[in-house]
């Protein structure tokens, strides 16, 4: 603590993010990275944009990036918000939407950072219980708030939430903003994407780190109705007019461009998946059903934390949550045939012995 830390400060707690130790060579299935790499047009897209144009501030309205996201989703620019990376522009949404007179919901298993940002904004959280199969209670979200955020597929969980049930949450107050947030719909999932002609009170998030193998960029984006669009961009231009740099424009515009390559990489993830969840069952897990590129796995026997630890040691990282509800769980991401052969390995020696 500070004495130079002002209240708000003081009363934050962070999202802590999945470990990324450097003390040795890991297999890490921890932070739901994709396990192959981008495009080879993408990383050409970026190293032309290394040239001397560096020199000269990237373009505040990401207007090429803008096109080509609408083109492919066939909606206008307008519909589209650019920000520095999906945690950003949810940042951005909870500050723009959500005001502090009036609770805002999400689930209590689901992305932690919500609550962080809930906090920061100084908002009243309402906390809605999954159900005892880790599914969205859609009445409870139905119930009078002041917005709602909702990941499709859940995280930590990766369970799909059935179209009809969004336009259920969206119908039962159209005074209010429902924010659906797609990082993983990639990987099995159906997006609501084209449900923002239909309901403007529907803000869709999405990103780049997983499906499009570009965590390292930093690129997310909105989808919404453009007033929803228009008060995102007079908070972006209240804090930085240019969020996103000109590498990252780049290789986002390449990603999008790419979508075959894409496709093609996220269907073997989900084979791996696949694969993995069978062999997991006939080792006794109980596994979630999974639209995502993780998994979320329980044993009867063994105490997740104690094979969080023991995986750790022979040099493969799991996420551990030692939380109300999921503390006998591992979230385990996707990694490649080789990871995942070895990760399967690893945990029939740990349950022989």
């Amino acid at each position: 603590m500070s004495k130079y830390w002002n209240e708000r400060i003081h009363k934050l707690e962070p999202y802590v993010p999945g470990e990324q130790p450097k003390d040795r060579r890991y297999i890490k299935l921890n932070t739901n990275e994709n396990p192959y790499p981008p495009s080879p047009g993408v990383l050409a897209a970026i190293k032309e944009a290394v040239n001397d144009q560096l020199r000269l501030y990237p373009d505040p309205n990401e207007d090429e990036l803008r096109a080509t996201l609408a083109k492919y989703y066939q909606l206008s620019s307008d519909n589209i918000f650019v920000g520095n990376g999906s945690d950003e522009v949810l940042a951005f949404s909870f500050m723009t939407f959500f005001s502090p007179d009036r609770p805002v919901m999400f689930a209590d298993i689901t992305y932690s950072f919500y609550k962080v940002f809930a906090n920061l904004c100084e908002l009243k959280p309402e906390i809605i219980p999954l159900d005892d199969t880790f599914q969205i209670p859609v009445g409870a979200f139905r119930e009078p708030s002041g917005g709602a955020v909702i990941p499709n597929p859940n995280a930590p969980t990766g369970q799909e939430i059935a179209v009809q049930s969004i336009k259920d949450i969206l119908e039962a107050d159209r005074n209010r903003v429902v924010i659906i947030d797609e990082a993983y719909v990639n990987f099995g999932g159906t997006s609501v994407v084209p449900l923002i002609k239909e309901y403007p009170n529907l803000l869709v998030v999405q990103t780049l780190s997983k499906y499009s193998a570009l965590a390292g960029i930093r690129v997310g984006y909105a989808f919404g109705d453009s007033e929803l669009i228009q008060g995102l961009n007079r908070l972006k231009n209240s804090i930085n007019s240019y969020t996103v740099d000109r590498l990252a424009l780049a290789g986002a515009k390449a990603a999008i461009e790419d979508d075959h390559y894409y496709n093609q990489m996220a269907q073997h993830v989900i084979q791996t998946r696949e694969n993995a969840v069978k062999r997991l069952a006939g080792m006794g897990f109980t596994i979630i059903p999974s639209k995502a590129n993780f998994i979320f796995i329980s044993h009867p026997d063994y105490k997740a934390e104690d094979l969080f630890h023991k995986l750790r040691e022979k040099g493969i990282l799991v996420r551990y949550f030692n939380q109300p509800r999921i503390s006998d769980y591992l979230r385990v991401s996707i990694g490649s045939d080789e990871e995942m052969d070895q990760f399967i390995l690893a945990v029939q020696e740990l349950l022989s012995h």
